[in-house]
């Protein structure tokens, strides 16, 4: 059974042959990781850069999947450079002929600085109508979402149609995986298209200062989410992630959750099961989940990742498939912190831990709960795909 048949039972709560593996690595883990062989900004700025980073990683730790979490970059993207200074330890800063820059450390996302204050909309002028085709023109929050300043190949409704180079990652590495690597696509929520475009502060206001503004902007913002996905689907993505990363409670509470959240996730869920019912469709969101796992299914998600357990979280991975192990695949809960200064044997322990309370009925991928941090040394990673050999086999 190869890696994506693998994958594709467990998200279908079938039996593969064991339980698949499967951690999504943070920028910063593969900027160290692949120093000397690629520069951070070639894996952040240039489509042949990421896909190279997420194959030659993916080929060492042996996942059985792939989530390619940054769109395909314009290659003509050096003709918005003025300057680009690399700097002595591997990073980069690069001047805008717009007059900002972006800092791209070695070991850790880049960082995007606006000659002035980035603009953003006035959430109470704002109409989710006639204002939509116009996001492209925000930089804070096309970096937010899409992780570059400028979107070029403007074309009206221009969300809704993703340009061309959007897809440049994805086919170089749905070419490469063939028929034997699952590869997944990502979007962003509603809410954190809502949280980037009026930012955190504001944004959070706006919730409570009007609320029916709000909802009407965020069911405009699903439909962003639903053209990407769809189109991420359509190319090849053999599942896609919604990211919801600020929807756990130490964020906003249950009630604002199923007002806000689980509403527009839905609708996203809804619209990619229609088009590509043979595509699961999962979410990831951090922290704290304890209070919403139910609310979280009923957005009809097919899966949850992360799943952080305490002390991030609050959710340990038994009582979690209690409740909802029959209706969704459940991805991590391994503690990707503790990650930083395990021991083998503490490694060990938890991935077993985690393959005796996830493999019972299926519906597990072995993972760390959030992003590897850039500095988990790289043999931890490699000890997972033979653990799930050992302890985590069907038959």
């Amino acid at each position: 059974m190869n890696s994506k048949e693998r994958m594709a039972l467990a998200m279908r709560h079938q039996t593969p042959d064991r339980v698949p593996v499967m951690c999504q690595l943070s920028l910063g883990h593969y900027f160290l990781n692949l120093r000397g062989q690629l520069k951070p900004y070639e894996i952040w700025f240039t489509s042949d850069g990421f896909a190279e980073a997420l194959l030659t990683l993916r080929d060492r730790y042996r996942f059985d999947g792939i989530l390619i979490n940054i769109p395909g970059r314009d290659p003509n993207w050096l003709r918005d450079v003025a300057a680009l200074d690399e700097r002595d330890d591997g990073g980069a800063v690069i001047r805008w002929r717009d007059g900002g820059r972006t800092i791209v450390p070695p070991d850790d996302n880049a960082l995007y600085e606006s000659a002035n204050e980035p603009a953003r909309p006035d959430f109470t002028s704002f109409d989710p109508d006639t204002d939509f085709d116009r996001l492209d023109e925000y930089p804070a929050y096309t970096w937010g979402v899409y992780h570059t300043p400028f979107l070029r190949a403007k074309t009206p409704g221009l969300l809704l149609q993703p340009p061309e180079y959007f897809f440049n990652t994805i086919d170089q590495v749905r070419a490469a995986a063939g028929d034997t690597i699952s590869v997944h696509g990502e979007v962003f929520s509603p809410f954190t298209h809502f949280l980037e475009l009026f930012g955190y502060q504001e944004a959070m206001l706006a919730l409570v200062m009007d609320s029916g503004r709000a909802e009407a902007i965020l069911d405009r913002l699903a439909d962003a989410s639903i053209a990407w996905g769809a189109a991420q689907a359509q190319r090849g993505a053999d599942a896609v992630l919604i990211s919801s990363a600020f929807a756990g409670s130490g964020f906003i509470s249950s009630a604002m959750y199923a007002q806000f959240v689980m509403p527009y996730e839905r609708k996203v869920v809804d619209a990619l099961h229609h088009e590509f019912p043979t595509v699961p469709v999962y979410t990831h969101t951090c922290g704290r989940l304890g209070d919403r796992l139910e609310l979280l299914a009923d957005s009809r998600t097919d899966g949850v990742d992360t799943l952080d357990p305490p002390p991030l979280g609050d959710t340990e991975l038994a009582d979690a498939k209690t409740r909802i192990g029959d209706r969704l695949f459940i991805k991590g809960n391994m503690n990707a912190v503790a990650l930083l200064t395990d021991t083998e044997q503490r490694v060990i322990d938890r991935a077993c831990r985690a393959l005796e309370a996830g493999k019972p009925n299926g519906g597990y991928i072995l993972s760390t709960a959030c992003s590897v941090a850039p500095c988990v040394e790289p043999w931890k990673l490699e000890l997972l795909v033979d653990l799930a050999d050992e302890h985590g086999r069907y038959d």
